[in-house]
């Protein structure tokens, strides 16, 4: 079984979908394409037991998707998948594009300004209806920074920093 680091959570199972083992999944990217390239996703229960199954199918559904599992062929065996978190290997994931990251990669990193002051690192990562807002956790308060170009100067992975030109008032919210 992979290892809990190799794994990137892609969506969650918030239900079934009909009454033959299918399950509904909220996508944490909208990414159809790399659940349809992939082979086996692996589940990961609200509890933290990791099992893989074969996928059989993959279809967009009412802003969601139904995923079929080769395992599964009735709504009861499926019910006890629901909270579960679908996780893809690694490699099963296409490379990013340039100036484009995952959030995997993104948490952990420390923030920097230009003028060099530590605010510390980022620890969660949510979605607006713009653009995405880095939670960086500082000793003594917590700050939200923006993902979008104008603030983010650079981002460096195998540094584990990250450079960010805060607008004036940004730091003080």
């Amino acid at each position: 079984m992979p290892e809990h680091d190799v794994l990137i959570p892609v969506g969650k199972i918030i239900g079934t979908q009909g009454i033959k083992g299918q399950v509904k999944v909220y996508s944490y990217s909208g990414n159809l394409e790399s659940l349809r390239a992939a082979r086996t996703v692996v589940l990961k229960s609200p509890a933290g037991d990791i099992h893989e199954y074969e996928l059989m199918s993959v279809a967009p559904h009412a802003g969601k998707f139904v995923l079929g599992l080769k395992e599964f062929t009735d709504i009861n065996q499926v019910l006890v998948l629901v909270g579960s978190e679908i996780c893809l290997l690694r490699s099963q994931l296409p490379e990013p594009e340039e100036n484009e990251y995952y959030w995997r990669d993104l948490l952990g990193l420390e923030v920097v300004t230009t003028d060099g002051l530590v605010l510390g690192p980022i620890v969660d990562i949510f979605e607006t209806g713009s653009n995405d807002i880095y939670v960086v956790k500082g000793r003594e308060r917590e700050h939200l920074i923006p993902a979008v170009a104008s603030v983010i100067s650079s981002v460096d992975l195998k540094s584990g920093r990250m450079v960010i030109t805060p607008p004036e008032g940004l730091l003080d919210l």
